[in-house]
């Protein structure tokens, strides 16, 4: 048996029994709601809503004892809700001057540097750094990935910086120390990408 409820002005709302054995319980709020349906309830938890994606192909030279941004290895991405997660991937290429400091990196939202080890002493936060024992070698990559929470639907930009932390000599992306012009040497290209995650 169907029900049939009319509006006041007009349309009207079917209640329709199970085509099959059993009971279906509907139960209404106690309070003054209402009953969401189907299509209005969310179904996009955990889904990936949007990407964007950096590919820095030039290279990028700096000797600097504080960090700075590496020009052209950054990301915006404005979310649609504050509750979002963003997942950042990102691959950085590179070498540092051999026989100098070791370069570091750490990764930036805005201004808020998200993914570098703790302060301890004298020692420089990062999330890595390149180690090159030759001038025409480069470094292993630095990769990784960070599940940040900027809770804002404000542009929000995520970066790579880098430093030379003695103050002497360069970090190199993207080439050798060397970079001689001949077939022996390469030049690497370097990636940031985030993804948009629902809450």
């Amino acid at each position: 048996m169907s029900i049939v409820l009319q509006g006041s002005t007009s349309g009207s709302c079917t209640l329709q029994e199970q085509a099959v054995a059993g009971t279906t319980v509907l139960t209404l709020p106690t309070t003054s709601g209402t009953v969401a349906l189907t299509s209005q309830i969310p179904t996009s938890t955990g889904k990936v809503l949007q990407v964007v994606s950096t590919v820095k192909t030039d290279t990028f030279i700096s000797s600097s004892s504080s960090f700075v941004d590496v020009t052209g290895l950054s990301v915006t991405i404005t979310p649609t809700s504050a509750t979002s997660t963003i997942l950042v991937l990102f691959q950085v290429n590179g070498s540092q001057e051999v026989g100098a400091a070791r370069a570091s990196l750490r990764l930036v939202r805005g201004s808020t540097v998200i993914n570098a080890g703790a302060v301890a002493g004298s020692r420089t936060p990062a999330l890595g750094g390149f180690s090159s024992s030759d001038q025409s070698i480069p470094s292993a990559p630095i990769s990784g990935s960070f599940l940040d929470s900027p809770a804002t639907t404000s542009s929000t930009t995520y970066k790579i910086q880098a430093v030379m932390p003695a103050g002497s000599g360069d970090v190199y992306i993207n080439r050798t120390m060397q970079d001689s012009d001949n077939a022996n040497q390469i030049r690497m290209a370097s990636t940031i990408t985030v993804m948009e995650i629902a809450a």
